[in-house]
């Protein structure tokens, strides 16, 4: 029987008409690696998610809006302006749930974002303005390829993943992990010091973060599908 995986969402509203909605590239991403992908929506009761959790073998926490400056006790900046507070409270109450159960989880982008302040890590609000000599991290272009070069450290599930030291990744984000939570590790980072990778020191359960968008290089580099391979075959076990 094929892992059923729940993927995060987004909420918007289109002329008086709440919406849910997520990149097929996830779906896609998902379904190729050999699981059933079903979408979740932003729910108000947050004690729906052992219910949740239930019903799926694990967890991807997509991309999408910046996490609110106030959770890691920062007020926002001007740059920090596309926010949902409904997705982040469901999104926290979510992943602890989950990570106390000890369901597999993968962040992606945001998703790494979350994963970092959910355990008491904080956000650089905006890498332009608060990093110097930062590089670019925002492409314009073709998501599908790739923008900039990372580091991937050795023994890490990373390394495991792709059996290389540097690679060439896709970048969509302004907000990046400032201080690392306890009981997390690095496993890659960019050129100018960007953590772009995390995982458990322990690694007690799977929980992997990656701030690039896997999803969208999987079908034009086949290297990348394997990120989703690999955590689906946790959800296996």
């Amino acid at each position: 029987m094929k892992p059923i995986i729940g993927l995060t969402s987004q909420s918007e509203e289109i002329k008086g008409t709440k919406l849910n909605k997520l990149k097929y590239t996830y779906i896609n991403a998902v379904e190729a690696a050999g699981a059933i992908p079903i979408v979740l929506p932003n729910l108000k009761d947050i004690e729906d998610m052992e219910s949740i959790l239930e019903r799926v073998d694990g967890v991807i926490f997509t991309g999408g809006e910046d996490i609110s400056p106030l959770l890691f006790d920062e007020e926002p900046m001007r740059d920090t302006i596309d926010i949902s507070y409904e997705r982040d409270r469901m999104e926290m109450a979510l992943f602890k749930a989950a990570y106390k159960k000890g369901t597999p989880i993968l962040g992606i982008c945001r998703g790494l974002q979350l994963i970092n302040v959910s355990l008491g890590g904080t956000l650089y609000q905006d890498i332009p303005s608060q990093i110097e000599n930062s590089h670019g991290h925002m492409s314009s272009y073709d998501i599908k390829g790739g923008y900039h070069s990372i580091s991937i450290f050795k023994n890490t599930l990373l390394f495991d993943i792709f059996k290389e030291e540097k690679i060439f990744v896709n970048s969509q984000h302004h907000q990046s992990i400032k201080d690392l939570a306890k009981g997390l590790k690095i496993n890659s980072i960019a050129s100018d010091g960007v953590i772009e990778g995390i995982e458990l020191e322990n690694h007690e359960n799977f929980l992997l973060g990656v701030q690039f968008h896997p999803e969208c290089m999987a079908f034009s580099d086949e290297k990348f599908l394997k990120i989703f391979s690999y955590f689906i075959k946790n959800c296996s076990k």
